[in-house]
């Protein structure tokens, strides 16, 4: 007999910890190779983890709704016979020198640190905010501490950090209301508003109350993150998209026959993005510390609304590389992922600019949050006829046109007014001098 360590795998670059939504498996049931155990979901998207082995579960390590660091133990499989476990990435020794502790939240307090702190080290010493374990941040999102209020407490781990230990006593305090808080306490929850420190807004009257869903919870803290980190600034434009209506009206159906996908307005404005991003390569960028990281890849995140009515963003890679066609099929194929739940981790990692649609809900235009860590994301209206005057070197005259609203928010730090403005003004003149091509 021998015992197979099921891990927490690896869902993307840049995501440290999954949260257990469901078992689908319990202890004493058999699985196969590649059966489906559990299902997982991250800030993106969710997931299921397979089985890397045949055999028994004996032991489940996390419990639904625990926040699990990646390539933490989660479950073991006993597999038949004596010949060699099969290859599983190498957490055992990490997880070795954490057995003395005897409380399961430390374990996952001093893991995920350990993981994190690896990879962000360097930017958590540059940056204006102070680093927080996944755990503390659960605790502090839980309680409705907001990140304004962490950063004046006092910690007691390496270099200031506050531990789970800190953060728990302050909710004490906060909680007993016995006057023990500090100083540097009591000033802080006096500049937050009474509904920012988690007390409860309700008078009564004829209300219902809904619990925001998962998403919902993370949604809500990506936007205020966004906000608190970036000063937003809003530029507007509006095009004249009529060229592309009648294109696209003229050659939906061949195109449909001949590619095998429809030809929405999504892939004409992404190849449109693209083409002013080479021109203006720092709306590409993001913030790092005090530096300023310009990407060399055009990555374009595309908003798609879910049946439950969030949003999620799944990204065309390398979207300057393919032609029309090519940005036709990522865009249909990535929204039905996004529709019927299939999309994979990595869909929705490592974009570097944002489209959102807001004229598919009927809005003229929108002032959109940045998608952290991006410097810009861009909205595009409703497409509606409208009366313009026309000019001609034979004078001006009065026709009926397809306009569309553009505004882009940007990151004001690295963004100036006059950058921002320019994009906006060259992604309208992009659209309005499309040329149509046969298909």
């Amino acid at each position: 007999m021998a015992i197979v360590d099921l891990v927490m795998p690896k869902l993307g670059e840049s995501i440290m910890e999954a949260t257990i939504l469901k078992w689908l498996k319990n202890v004493g049931d058999a699985v196969k190779m590649d059966e489906t155990v559990l299902e997982i979901a991250t800030d993106k998207v969710d997931s299921e983890v397979p089985s890397t082995a045949e055999g028994v579960i004996t032991e489940i390590l996390y419990q639904e709704n625990d926040v699990v660091p990646i390539d933490a133990v989660i479950a073991r499989i006993e597999i038949q016979g004596d010949g060699p476990a099969p290859t599983i990435p190498n957490v055992e020794k990490a997880q070795s020198s954490e057995k003395h502790a005897t409380a399961q939240e430390d374990i996952k307090e001093t893991t995920a640190e350990v993981i994190s702190s690896k990879i962000k080290h360097e930017a958590a010493i540059k940056s204006h905010t102070r680093f927080y374990s996944p755990l503390v941040l659960n605790i502090a999102a839980r309680e409705g501490i907001p990140l304004s209020e962490l950063e004046q407490l006092e910690g007691s781990g390496n270099e200031g950090r506050v531990t789970k230990n800190d953060l728990l006593s302050y909710i004490a305090k906060r909680k007993r209301g016995d006057g023990e808080t500090t100083s540097r306490e009591v000033s802080t929850q006096s500049a937050v508003p009474a509904a920012s420190q988690g007390t409860s807004t309700y008078t009564g009257g004829n209300v219902e109350i809904i619990e925001m869903d998962r998403m919902r919870k993370l949604i809500a803290e990506h936007m205020v993150r966004s906000v608190h980190t970036s000063p937003h600034v809003t530029s507007f434009s509006e095009a004249d998209v009529t060229n592309i209506v009648q294109w696209r009206d003229a050659v939906k159906n061949d195109f449909e026959k001949r590619e095998g996908t429809k030809i929405t307005f999504m892939p004409l404005f992404i190849e449109a993005i693209v083409k002013c991003i080479k021109r203006f390569p720092m709306i590409n960028s993001s913030v790092d510390g005090d530096r300023i990281i310009i990407k060399k890849d055009i990555n374009i995140g595309m908003a798609a609304a879910l049946p439950n009515g969030n949003l999620i963003v799944p990204v065309i890679k390398n979207a300057d590389q393919l032609n029309l066609v090519g940005l036709a099929k990522q865009v249909n194929h990535l929204a039905n992922a996004a529709r019927n739940g299939k999309l994979k981790a990595d869909d929705t990692q490592g974009g570097t600019f944002t489209l959102t649609n807001v004229g598919t809900f009927g809005s003229l235009m929108g002032t959109p949050i940045i998608n952290q860590p991006q410097a810009a994301i861009m909205a595009v209206g409703a497409i509606k006829k409208r009366p313009m005057v026309i000019e001609t070197p034979h004078g001006d005259s009065i026709a009926i046109r397809h306009m569309m609203y553009i505004s882009m928010s940007y990151d004001h730090r690295i963004i100036d007014g006059s950058l921002g403005a320019t994009f906006v003004t060259a992604v309208a003149k992009e659209l309005e001098h499309f040329e149509g091509r046969e298909f």
